[in-house]
C-alpha cells in the first residue's frame, strides 16, 4: 500500500471483493518478485529473500484465494525462484546451501490446489480454502458454478514445470485434461471459446470472445505449452484458435469481441487492457504486422492517457479511467523490441519510464492510477508490478552483459516467471496426445510447426517496422503530418482535388465510393441496412492516400460521437386524435435534429395526407392533398432534410417519415433521431418525426378505415380532448357502433396509455441518412442511403414494453367487463384492426423478451 506505506494484509483493510482473492496471508510480493531480483542482478538480495520466505511464509492459512492467481503468482514464483536458484548454485558463487526448498514449498502449494479440481469437467473451481480444500463447512467456498477460461486454461506451465521438477505427474496430468475440456467445449463453427464456462456442465455462460479480460492467457499459454513441453497438439489448438482470431477478432488495429455463435457480430464497442498482452504473443507466433500494428494503436492511447485506461472505446475514448500499472504493454514492447532491433521500441519504452516516475512515484512505491484523466492515485501497487513491469522494462534496456544468465534458455510465464526449457526432456508426462478431436486445416503458410527465430524471421531492419507504424501514427490523435500536409498544399495548388471529408460523404456518390477504395477504406453491408467502414492502409494506393483515409474515418467517428452525444434529442410523440381514437393512442417517434423543435414551441396538430411521390425525395405532384396538413412520406432514396424541403415547399404543417422496412418497430430496434445534410438547415421549418414501420401502419391503417384522420406532433402526449370525444358520431352507424363509443369515452378515463417516464429515458442513436455512430463495430458506421437502411436489428433495444403492454392489458380488461355486463354490445368493426396491431405487438414483445433472455 504505498500511499500508507504498509502492506495489505487480507482482512486487515476493508474488502475489495474479488480484487483480494490474490491475497492469501503467504508474502505475496515477496515470492511474486524473487527472479526479478536476479533479471536485474540483485542477487545478495535474491539470497536474502529466499531465505525469508522459507523463514517466514505459511501456507497452511484458512484464507479463501484464487486458484488461477495464487497458480500464477505464488506458486510459479515459487518455480521461478527455484529455476535461478539452482542456476546460481551452477555457477558456484551464490546460493551453495540451497537444496530444493523452493520446489518443496511449491509442491506443498500444489497439493493444496489439487482438490479444485474435483469436477466431472476436470475444471477446476475458481477458489479454495489454503487449509481446508473445497466444499467442507468450514472451506467457505465451493458452491461455485462458473469459471473463467483464462482461470482454467492458465495452468499448464506452472503444473508441468511442476511434475518436470518434482517426477509427480499429477500434477500436469489435471492441468492438460482442464485444457483438454477446454479444447473440446470450443464453439465448433467459429473454433472460438467463451469468456466463462461452468465447470460442471461445460455450458458456456458468456458466449463473448476476445484476446484480453477472461480468455487471454488460455491462447498465450497453448503456444507456451508447445514452446515448453514439445507437444504437437499444443500447437495445433493453438494454429487453430489464432486463425479463428484473426478472422474475426483482428480489425487491425483493434482487437473486438465477438460472440462465438455469431462471429461476425461484434460484442462490445470497447477494449480492455489485458488485450495488450497479444502483440508479444504474435511475435512469438511469428506474425509481426498485425503485431505492430496493434501495439501502435496502443501506445497512441498512451501517449494521450500518459497511461493505458483500463477500458477504451473503439475512437479511444476513456471507458474505465482505472490503471493499475499493468505490465502487458511493456511486455510487448519488449518482445518488438527483440523480434525487430527497432529503437523506436526504447523510445516507447523511455515514455513509460518517465510516466511512471512522474506520475505513478510515491514516497513508498508506484501507486496505481485511480482516475488517468485526473492523474489522482489508488493506495495499491499490486505484485506484478514488481514481477512483470520491472522484469520487461529492465530487460528492454540491458545488454546482453547485464544479465547473469541467457534468458533465452527460458520461457516467461503470464507472470514473467522463468522456466527452463530444458524441462520438455525431463521426467516427461505420460499423458497421450489428443487423437480424438480433428484440426481445421490451415492453408496459411503463416503456420509453420516451428518455433520462430528472431535472428532469422526480422532481421533487425528497423524500415520494416517504421513502414507498418507509419500510418497509424495519427489514429488517436487529430492531428496529420506535417509532411504529408505540404505534399498536399502543393497537390492542392496544382489543380488536384482536396480530400473527401466525412461531412461531404454521401454513400450514394459513386465518385465518392471510388475516392474510399483509393485511401483502402471498404464498405461492409451489415445486417441492420447499414454500411460499416474498415480502412486498411496498405490497400491505400499511397501512403498520402492512407494518411487521407485515416483521418477520413477519424472525422466519421468524431462526427458521429458528436451527433450522438451533443445532439441528442428525447423521443416524441404522434398522438392520433380523431374518432374513434381521441388521443388514446399514442406513437413514440424518433425526433429531427432541424425544423420546429417541439419541446420550444406548441404542438402542431393536423390531418394527415401521403405525399405524391411517396418517398418525397423530389417536388410533389399532389400539393393540393398536403397543403395545411401533415405530410406522410417514406425513408429512402435522399435525404431526410430533402423531405422536409420538398413537403415545406408544397404548404405542409408538418412531416411523418415512416420506416420503409416492413415490420420494424421501437419496441424491437433503438430510437434515432433524424440529423441534417450536412448543410444549412435553418430553412426548414416545419416539425419532422420518424415513425418505425409498425407504428406508421397504425396510421395508415386508420386512413384507410376513417379516411380522415387528425394527429398531434408534439414532444409528449397531451391530455385527451373530451369535445373530440363528445362529438356527434356519424348519422350511418348503427346504434350498437353509438353504444360502443360511448363505452369507449367513458373508459377512456381510466386508460393511461403512455408512461412519460419511460419517454424520457428512451435512450436515441443519432442517425443522419449518411451516417450512424461507431456503436457496436470497430470503425465508423455510414448508411448509405435511405434505401439501402434499415433499423438495427442486434443493438440492446430501448424497450417500450410498458406502454404496449398496459394498453394491450387495460383494453382486453375492459373487453371482458363488456361482455359481462353486456353481451351483445361489440366494440365494432372499426376497432378491431388496432386490437389486432396490439395483440401482434404483445406477440413480437414476447418473442423478444425470449430472445433478449438467450443471448443474456
Amino acid at each position: 500500500m504505498p500511499l500508507t506505506c504498509r502492506g495489505r494484509v487480507r482482512g486487515q483493510e476493508p474488502s475489495r471483493g474479488d480484487v483480494d482473492d490474490a491475497l492469501g496471508k503467504f508474502s505475496l510480493t515477496l515470492i511474486d518478485s524473487l527472479d526479478t531480483l536476479v533479471v536485474l542482478n540483485k542477487t545478495k538480495e535474491f539470497e536474502d529473500a529466499v531465505r525469508k520466505v522459507l523463514r517466514d511464509v505459511n501456507l497452511d492459512n484458512d484464507v479463501v484465494v484464487s486458484v488461477f492467481e495464487t497458480n500464477i503468482r505464488v506458486l510459479g514464483g515459487l518455480l521461478g525462484g527455484h529455476s535461478l536458484a539452482i542456476m546460481l548454485k551452477e555457477k558456484g558463487e551464490y546460493m551453495q546451501w540451497y537444496n530444493d526448498e523452493l520446489l518443496q514449498m511449491a509442491k506443498q502449494l500444489g497439493y493444496k490446489l489439487l482438490p479444485a479440481f474435483n469436477t466431472t469437467s476436470g475444471l477446476p473451481y475458481p477458489r479454495i480454502n489454503l487449509k481446508f480444500g473445497i466444499r467442507k463447512p468450514e472451506a467457505r467456498t465451493g458452491t461455485e458454478t462458473d469459471t473463467c477460461t483464462a482461470c482454467a486454461g492458465t495452468l499448464i506451465l506452472e503444473f508441468a514445470a511442476l511434475s518436470r521438477f518434482t517426477g509427480a505427474t499429477i500434477f500436469e496430468e489435471y492441468a492438460r485434461k482442464a485444457l483438454d475440456f477446454l479444447w473440446e467445449k470450443r464453439q465448433r463453427s467459429s473454433n472460438l471459446v467463451g469468456v466463462t464456462i461452468n465447470i460442471h456442465t461445460g455450458d458456456w455462460v458468456r458466449k463473448d470472445s476476445g484476446v484480453g479480460a477472461g480468455i487471454d492467457s488460455y491462447y498465450e499459454y497453448l503456444l507456451k505449452a508447445y514452446v515448453l513441453l514439445g507437444d504437437d497438439s499444443f500447437l495445433e489448438r493453438f494454429n487453430t484458435h489464432y486463425d479463428a482470431i484473426m478472422r474475426y477478432i483482428s480489425q487491425p488495429p483493434l482487437l473486438l469481441d465477438v460472440h462465438i455463435h455469431k462471429p461476425m457480430l461484434n460484442a462490445r464497442t470497447w477494449m480492455d487492457a489485458l488485450l495488450a498482452f497479444f502483440p508479444g504473443l504474435q511475435v512469438l507466433k511469428g506474425d509481426i504486422r498485425p503485431a505492430i500494428e496493434t501495439h501502435e494503436m496502443l501506445y497512441q492511447v498512451i501517449k494521450k492517457h500518459n497511461f493505458l485506461p483500463e477500458a477504451f472505446t473503439t475512437d479511444f475514448r476513456v471507458h474505465w479511467a482505472q490503471h493499475p500499472l499493468r505490465p502487458e504493454f511493456a511486455e510487448s514492447t519488449y518482445f518488438l523490441y527483440k523480434a525487430t532491433g527497432d529503437p523506436y521500441y526504447l523510445e516507447v519504452g523511455k515514455t513509460l519510464i518517465e510516466n511512471l516516475n512522474k506520475y505513478a512515484r510515491v514516497p513508498c512505491g508506484f501507486a496505481a492510477m485511480k482516475d488517468v484523466r485526473t492523474g489522482s492515485h489508488e493506495d495499491r501497487m499490486d505484485s506484478f508490478f514488481l514481477a512483470e513491469m520491472f522484469k520487461y522494462l529492465y530487460l528492454l534496456f540491458a545488454d546482453k552483459e547485464d544479465i547473469i544468465f541467457d534468458i533465452e534458455d527460458y520461457i516467461f510465464t503470464t507472470e514473467a516467471h522463468l522456466l527452463p526449457l530444458w524441462l520438455s526432456t525431463t521426467n516427461q508426462s505420460m499423458s497421450k496426445k489428443n487423437t480424438t478431436s480433428e484440426y481445421t486445416e490451415l492453408d496459411d503458410s503463416n503456420f509453420d510447426w516451428t518455433c520462430p527465430n528472431t535472428q532469422i524471421l526480422f532481421p533487425n531492419d528497423p524500415l520494416y517496422a517504421q513502414s507498418i507504424r507509419e500510418p497509424l501514427k495519427n489514429v488517436v490523435d487529430k492531428s496529420c503530418p506535417r509532411g504529408i500536409i505540404r505534399v498536399r498544399e502543393e497537390s492542392f495548388r496544382s489543380g488536384a482535388k482536396p480530400p473527401l471529408r466525412a461531412r461531404d460523404f454521401m454513400a450514394t456518390n459513386p465518385e465518392h465510393l471510388e475516392i474510399l477504395k483509393k485511401m483502402g477504406v471498404s464498405l461492409i453491408h451489415l445486417k441492420d441496412g447499414r454500411v460499416q467502414l474498415v480502412q486498411h492502409a496498405i490497400q491505400a494506393a499511397s501512403s498520402i492516400d492512407a494518411e487521407d483515409g485515416l483521418r477520413f474515418m477519424q472525422e466519421m467517428i468524431e462526427l458521429s460521437s458528436q451527433q450522438q452525444k451533443e445532439q441528442q434529442l428525447p423521443p416524441r410523440a404522434v398522438q392520433i386524435v380523431s374518432h374513434p381514437f381521441f388521443g388514446r393512442v399514442v406513437l413514440t417517434a424518433g425526433p429531427a435534429q432541424f425544423g420546429l423543435d417541439l419541446s420550444k414551441h406548441k404542438e402542431t396538430r393536423g390531418f394527415v395526407a401521403s405525399s405524391k411521390p411517396y418517398n418525397g425525395c423530389s417536388e410533389l405532384t399532389n400539393p393540393e392533398a398536403v397543403m395545411g396538413k401533415i405530410a406522410l412520406i417514406q425513408r429512402g432514396q435522399c435525404m431526410f432534410a430533402e423531405k422536409a424541403r420538398n413537403i415545406q415547399n408544397a404548404g405542409a404543417i408538418g412531416g411523418i417519415v415512416i420506416d420503409d422496412n416492413e415490420g420494424s418497430s421501437s419496441d424491437t430496434a433503438p430510437l434515432f433521431q433524424m440529423a441534417g445534410d450536412g448543410k444549412d438547415t435553418d430553412d426548414i421549418k416545419i416539425p419532422m418525426l420518424f415513425l418505425f414501420s409498425k407504428e406508421g401502419s397504425i396510421i395508415l391503417d386508420a386512413i384507410r378505415e376513417y379516411e380522415e384522420v387528425e394527429v398531434l406532433l408534439s414532444d409528449k402526449a397531451k391530455d385527451r380532448d373530451p369535445e373530440m370525444e363528445n362529438e356527434e358520431q356519424p348519422s350511418s352507424e348503427n346504434d350498437s357502433q353509438n353504444q360502443s363509443a360511448e363505452q369507449m369515452t367513458s373508459i377512456s378515463q381510466e386508460i393511461d396509455l403512455i408512461d412519460q417516464e419511460s419517454l424520457e429515458e428512451t435512450s436515441l442513436n443519432s442517425h443522419p441518412e449518411s451516417l450512424s455512430p461507431a456503436d457496436t463495430d470497430n470503425a465508423a458506421s455510414v448508411s448509405p442511403s435511405e434505401q439501402n437502411s434499415n433499423p438495427a436489428e442486434n443493438h440492446e433495444t430501448t424497450s417500450l414494453d410498458g406502454e404496449c403492454t398496459d394498453l394491450d392489458n387495460q383494453l382486453q380488461e375492459q373487453s371482458e367487463t363488456e361482455e359481462d355486463s353486456s353481451p351483445n354490445v361489440s366494440w365494432g368493426k372499426k376497432v378491431q384492426p388496432i386490437d389486432s396491431i396490439l395483440a401482434d405487438w404483445n406477440e413480437d414483445i414476447e418473442a423478444f423478451e425470449m430472445m433478449e433472455k438467450d443471448e443474456l
